[in-house]
């Protein structure tokens, strides 16, 4: 027993066996509030005091709750960030109704060459109709 400066006990922080602590974990992973028997009964098991158990718990939780959290935040943000993906790209369409509309068979080569710059890397060394004269490739 500790004592502090003033000959008061000291509480001194109880180190748990491996043993206990896998024990505490398979209990906590099929409940996360003990009742009083329960309790009693596992704190009697590990060669623990009741009160012990009870603030492993408690602790236990806090813990538990503080990742559940973390998670659930990390989740939404990365759905934010999905959700704001597929919005900037709809508003893309949105945008670019010519796009999206049939072709005219009568549009000018050059409008239907700038939508394909727009919407695909590279599509706008399309030919769509060779001149008159040249080879189709």
């Amino acid at each position: 027993i500790l004592l502090d400066k003033d000959g008061k006990r000291k509480h001194t922080r109880p180190t748990f066996s491996g043993q206990q602590i896998f024990a505490l974990e398979k209990t906590f992973e099929q409940t996360k509030y003990l009742a009083g028997p329960e309790r009693a009964r596992l704190a009697y098991s590990l060669g623990m005091t009741e009160s012990q158990v009870k603030v492993w718990f408690q602790n236990r939780r806090t813990k538990w709750r503080k990742k559940h959290a973390a998670e659930m935040a990390t989740a939404k943000k990365k759905q934010d960030s999905e959700t704001e993906r597929l919005k900037g790209a709809s508003e893309n369409e949105e945008e670019d109704d010519d796009y999206n509309k049939p072709l005219d068979p009568n549009s000018d080569d050059e409008k239907i060459t700038q939508l394909l710059k727009k919407h695909k890397p590279g599509g706008g060394g399309l030919l769509l109709h060779p001149a008159e004269g040249e080879a189709s490739a």
